[in-house]
């Protein structure tokens, strides 16, 4: 079996590609949503986020994303010491997940910082999702009601453009303009022939 990554700026579209995948029965991971669950859930990871960021960062809804954000994007330090609480737990949490789709001839681990994390290693293949940073800020000024300002701030936290797809076997242009469908089907007829 293939694990093959997918990840992309903030705001490129990641999601939206990999619901594509998940309907041609692709099974997909989704490292940012198992990462949120593990912050919540686990009691280890509770527990070391509480000694990092104090008590009221957890509040009746479970974690206080709102306030760890506000906290770790413009502090590498704090953010740092977030990532080497969260992305030790979510490769475990891959690894087994992995286990239970053994069958299928590729699974797929959506990661928004999939390099940054170093969640790239020990992957087949990585898929990038590309976007222009203009249409990037658009759409998560749109979904997440935030400003400009937190955008950019999280945009610098994570690799460059050119970076991500220096380091992709495959790209996959999000623009508006070129039709996403065929871009997935022809990566999926790829990998499925590797």
């Amino acid at each position: 079996m293939l694990t093959v990554g997918i990840t992309g700026g903030i705001g490129s579209g990641k999601s939206t590609i990999c619901r594509i995948f998940e309907v041609m029965e692709v099974p997909v991971f989704n490292a940012d949503a198992e990462a949120r669950r593990i912050q919540n859930e686990d009691p280890n990871i509770r527990s070391s986020m509480i000694s990092l960021f104090g008590n009221e960062v957890y509040n009746d809804d479970g974690l206080n994303r709102k306030l760890v954000a506000e906290l770790v994007f413009n502090n590498k330090l704090l953010l740092d010491q977030l990532n080497k609480i969260i992305h030790p737990a979510t490769l475990v949490a891959f690894e087994k997940w992995k286990q239970d789709y053994s069958s299928n001839h590729y699974v797929i681990k959506e990661a928004a910082i999939l390099f940054e994390s170093k969640s790239n290693i020990g992957l087949d293949k990585i898929i990038v999702v590309s976007a222009a940073e203009e249409l990037r800020i658009e759409r998560i000024v749109k979904r997440d009601n935030i400003s400009r300002e937190q955008i950019i701030s999280r945009m610098n936290n994570q690799l460059a453009e050119e970076e991500r797809i220096a380091k992709a076997d495959f790209v996959i242009v999000n623009d508006e303009k070129s039709a996403i469908i065929p871009q997935v089907l022809a990566v999926h007829e790829k990998l499925l022939a590797l």
